[in-house]
C-alpha cells in the first residue's frame, strides 16, 4: 500500500504547476452550527452528512489535497472532552468520510490526515515529555494510515521540539507515508515559540519531510514574505501556503474574517510567484474562496480544469 501512497503523491507533483490545497474546516462546521468549546471531529460521527458536504465544497471549488476532520484528533487533545480513549475511531472515520467524497468527485485529489498541535507546551518550557509527544502523534496517524490517508499533514505548529515530535511520530506509524509539515507565523515574522521561517524550513527540511510552508498565521499579506524567506533559505524546497483570510474580528462571539475571494485570489498568485506551490486556505476561508484561488491560478499555470 506504502508504495501506492507514493506513487500518487509523485503523480500530482508531475502534473507540473501550483496544487490547490483546501480551505477552512472549523470556520465551515461553525457556519453549520458547531457551538464555541465543542470538538469539531465529534461531527464525524454526528454530523457526517456536513462534514461530507464541507469536503464536497472544496473538492468542486478544484482542491487536490483536502485534509481530514481531525485537526484535534489526538488523545492529549481529546481528553480535555473526554474522548481520549476514541483516537482511532475518530481518525479512521474521518479518513472514510473524506476519501468517499474525493471517490465520488473522480478520484483525482489526495486525502491528506490532518495532525494538529497536541495543546500542551514541550519541556524543558513545559510538562509534555518529547518521547510521550512522539507517541501521542504516532496513535493518531497510524489510525489515519489505517483510514486510507494518502499523505499526513501536520499543520499550525509553533515549536520545532513539537513538530519534530509529530514528524517522528508520523514516521514511526508509516515510514513511506508522504509528509507536509506547517508552521503558524505572525506579524513578527517568527511563531509563537520564536522560530523564523529560514529556522523553520532548515530544520523540516534536514527531517526529510515532502513539503514545508506556513499556515494560519494573521492574512494572505503575511504568508507572501514568509514564502519569499523560506525560497532564498531553502531554493527547490516543495513550499505551501495555507492563509488565514485576513485577521479575525470578534462579532458575537464568533470569529469573522473579512478579506474577500477577490482579494485571496490575488494574494494566491503573489504566493505562488513567492515559492509557494502548494496553496490554499485556513481560517475563514470557504470553498468560494478556493474557487476565485483555482481561476486565479489557472492560467498561469494550466492548473487542470
Amino acid at each position: 500500500m506504502m508504495a501506492g501512497v507514493r506513487d500518487r503523491w509523485q503523480a500530482l507533483l508531475d502534473e507540473g504547476g501550483p496544487i490547490l490545497a483546501d480551505g477552512a474546516m472549523g470556520t465551515m462546521l461553525f457556519a453549520a452550527g458547531l457551538q464555541f468549546g465543542d470538538p469539531p471531529e465529534v461531527w464525524n460521527f454526528d454530523r457526517p452528512d456536513v462534514v461530507r458536504r464541507i469536503h464536497r465544497g472544496y473538492l468542486d471549488a478544484g482542491s487536490r489535497l483536502v485534509m481530514t476532520n481531525t485537526f484535534g484528533a489526538n488523545r492529549a487533545r481529546l481528553g480535555m472532552h473526554n474522548l481520549e480513549g476514541r483516537v482511532a475511531e475518530i481518525n479512521r472515520t474521518a479518513a472514510v468520510l473524506l476519501r468517499s467524497e474525493v471517490t465520488a468527485a473522480g478520484g483525482r485529489a489526495l486525502v491528506a490526515g490532518d495532525m494538529g498541535p497536541s495543546g500542551e507546551i514541550l519541556a524543558p518550557l513545559g510538562t509534555l515529555d518529547p518521547a510521550e509527544a512522539a507517541d501521542i502523534f504516532a496513535e493518531q496517524a497510524a489510525a489515519l494510515v489505517a483510514g486510507g490517508v494518502d499523505l499526513l499533514w501536520i499543520e499550525t505548529m509553533s515549536d520545532l521540539a513539537e513538530i519534530t515530535a509529530a514528524i517522528e511520530g508520523a514516521r514511526r506509524a508509516a515510514a513511506d507515508v508522504p509528509i507536509i509539515a506547517t508552521m503558524t507565523f505572525d506579524t513578527r515574522g517568527h511563531t509563537m515559540m520564536g522560530v523564523s521561517p529560514e529556522q523553520a524550513v532548515a530544520a523540516l527540511v534536514a527531517l526529510g519531510v515532502d513539503a514545508v510552508g506556513g499556515n494560519c498565521g494573521n492574512g494572505p499579506e503575511e504568508m507572501v514574505p514568509v514564502m519569499t524567506r523560506m525560497r532564498a533559505a531553502a531554493p527547490g524546497t516543495l513550499l505551501v501556503a495555507k492563509s488565514n483570510a485576513g485577521m479575525p474580528e470578534l462579532v458575537e462571539m464568533r470569529a469573522v474574517y473579512r478579506t474577500e475571494p477577490a482579494a485571496m485570489a490575488r494574494q494566491a498568485c503573489a504566493m505562488h510567484e513567492a515559492g509557494a506551490r502548494i496553496i490554499g486556505g485556513c481560517c475563514g476561508s470557504t470553498p468560494e474562496h478556493l474557487a476565485a484561488m483555482a481561476a486565479a491560478l489557472r492560467p498561469a499555470s494550466l492548473l487542470p480544469a
